[in-house]
């Protein structure tokens, strides 16, 4: 094999870990900027995107940390967490990627009914008022809405929404192999006696 040595696997687990840490510092960054810049107005899209950012660069931390110092406690707990966050994202993904157009309708709509900023951020982004009918009588801060040449949200929402789907989907997939990777590289690299060693200690 191309990487069979104790340096070799050290090292790709080392980058692997990288890579996590800067997509996690990615997401927080998107994040925070979109609400800085008041792209994002709700406060539970834009904590959940840092929460799972904070997640995973802390997971990525200790990954990194147990491979450059070959700590087996926080190799084994490492490898446990990946596979629990495989099993989710797995799951996920492959629910994007298979869900139709009746159960997107469904599922858009709970949206939108749950949140009144995502309401707010939706109708000005895409210049439209209401779900599935305009109200005339009521508020929206779509440009559009002054006029009164608005559409309902609801068919605009669905031109993108499987689109946006499939693409999450897939690069949540994608990932997903990464972390098997992870894994499987983490149970060799632990089972790996290191060469400057005492060739007698006990791993």
């Amino acid at each position: 094999m191309g990487c069979a040595g104790f340096t070799c696997s050290k090292q790709t687990l080392c980058a692997l870990n990288i890579i996590y840490v800067m997509v996690s510092l990615l997401m927080i960054g998107i994040a925070a900027w979109g609400k800085w810049f008041g792209l994002v107005s709700s406060f539970q899209v834009v904590g959940g995107v840092i929460g799972v950012g904070v997640f995973l660069f802390f997971v990525a931390l200790a990954g990194l940390i147990g491979a450059i110092r070959h700590h087996q406690v926080l190799l084994f707990f490492y490898m446990i967490i990946l596979f629990m966050v495989f099993i989710m994202q797995f799951s996920v993904s492959s629910a994007c990627l298979a869900i139709n157009k009746e159960q997107q309708e469904h599922l858009l709509e709970v949206g939108w009914n749950n949140s009144q900023s995502t309401q707010s951020d939706v109708e000005k982004s895409i210049n439209c008022c209401g779900f599935t009918q305009v109200d005339p009588n009521g508020t929206c801060d779509a440009a559009c809405f002054r006029n009164h040449s608005c559409l309902p949200c609801a068919h605009k929402i669905q031109e993108h929404a499987g689109k946006v789907l499939h693409f999450v989907g897939g690069v949540g997939l994608f990932f997903s192999f990464t972390e098997i990777l992870g894994m499987w590289l983490t149970y060799r690299y632990r089972n790996q006696k290191d060469p400057r060693a005492n060739p007698g200690a006990f791993l």
